[in-house]
């Protein structure tokens, strides 16, 4: 069953997407709805899995993962790719995309020697490239 959003519903997503720990009753305020009605809508919003979970965004830059690096990556072993990233601390991204690479891996670590090292342990699954970022202009965006 598709739920269609109303004004209400995305100006409530929107606050959360701001602020995940908004209590309900500041989201009230907000939006000028009581309490009880606010509660509803976001419980309806979870049961229609379009909120589906709430997380916490941390500055990896401030936790010693300031060199960000998109790398990607050819294989035709594809699940031994996918445990490597999951056992990997330093990926934080893992996309299966269309063209000449099958994967674009999202890597943040300390240094950029960090970075080269990660790259020469996947040479044992297949090629890759990496594009180290310079700059992030946009990132976590809001997206209502």
């Amino acid at each position: 069953m598709v739920h269609h959003l109303d004004d209400i519903d995305k100006k409530i997503m929107l606050l959360l997407q701001h602020n995940a720990r908004m209590p309900i009753a500041q989201i009230s305020k907000e939006i000028s709805m009581s309490q009880p009605a606010v509660k509803e809508r976001i419980v309806r919003l979870e049961e229609n899995n379009i909120i589906s979970e709430y997380s916490t965004t941390f500055h990896l830059s401030n936790l010693d993962r300031g060199a960000v690096a998109f790398m990607l990556v050819k294989t035709e072993h594809c699940q031994q790719l996918v445990d490597f990233c999951t056992a990997s601390r330093e990926v934080t991204d893992l996309f299966r995309i269309s063209g000449e690479f099958n994967y674009l891996i999202k890597v943040q670590t300390a240094s950029i020697e960090e970075l080269a090292d990660f790259q020469d342990a996947l040479v044992q699954i297949g090629p890759s490239k990496s594009h180290i970022c310079m700059k992030n202009i946009l990132e976590n965006r809001i997206l209502l």
